[in-house]
């Protein structure tokens, strides 16, 4: 069944805007982990604006279930995550000042940089994904990076997901034999909800994680953190049982 990744970006968010250590980053890290989350994600940017570098190291210890740190693959990423060792590495092409990830890889124009950092990290023992979008031309490049995985940018589905979701699924579907295809692992993330996941996960029943922040802190606002990621496990469940 497909795997809940927990990315506790905005947790860190909440903390900076006060100082200080409210809430409590790592125990929120041990808490989603307790409640059930499959793994945790964390996407330390240039600007430490939510995951400060230091956090990354704190965190690794409290780490039961996978650790997954995404993010662009500057030297001083690189020089973070090595040493770490998470269990993956998921590789996006944001910039310094990107307010958040908006597009995949060029696995055409890149695929020698990717190639190179790829090798560093597997050398590493690390397993590596790539953030990637539906375009047949850029999965089928991304093979020749020696990535493990590609995540799927799902901005695009869950956008169009209320006017015709089977329309918002079909390209994603595509992506996903061709990943299937050619061997590659499949993630996927951004975007995805209570609203759309259960679909999404159902129509791509390969999918091995999905990792899921701003909606799901959003909705523990309401509902509270334990009973939110039971309610995303639960609708991982539902879609497995429609298959």
């Amino acid at each position: 069944m497909t795997r809940l990744s927990v990315n506790i970006n905005k947790i860190a968010t909440l903390r900076n805007a006060r100082g200080g250590n409210i809430p409590d980053l790592l125990k929120a890290t041990a808490d989603c982990q307790s409640f059930g989350a499959q793994g945790i994600t964390v996407h330390p940017r240039p600007d430490e604006r939510h995951i400060h570098y230091q956090d990354v190291k704190d965190i690794k210890p409290l780490i039961t279930t996978e650790f997954n740190i995404e993010g662009y693959p500057s030297d001083r990423f690189l020089k973070l995550v090595l040493p770490v060792k998470p269990h993956q590495v998921t590789l996006v092409p944001d910039l310094p000042g990107v307010l958040t990830s908006s597009a995949g890889w060029d696995t055409i124009k890149n695929k020698s940089f990717l190639k190179d950092v790829i090798g560093i990290l597997q050398n590493e023992g690390i397993r590596t994904s790539i953030f990637v979008d539906t375009k047949l031309q850029i999965i089928e490049n991304a093979i020749d990076t020696g990535t493990n995985r590609i995540e799927l940018y799902t901005e695009p589905y869950a956008s169009k997901y209320h006017n015709n979701r089977e329309e918002a699924i079909k390209p994603f579907c595509i992506a996903a034999e061709k990943a299937n295809e050619l061997g590659l692992e499949l993630n996927a993330g951004h975007d995805l909800n209570l609203d759309n996941l259960t679909f999404f996960v159902q129509k791509i029943p390969s999918l091995k994680e999905v990792s899921i922040g701003h909606a799901l802190i959003s909705d523990a606002l309401y509902f509270g953190l334990e009973n939110t990621i039971q309610m995303y496990l639960r609708k991982i469940k539902m879609a497995s049982q429609k298959i």
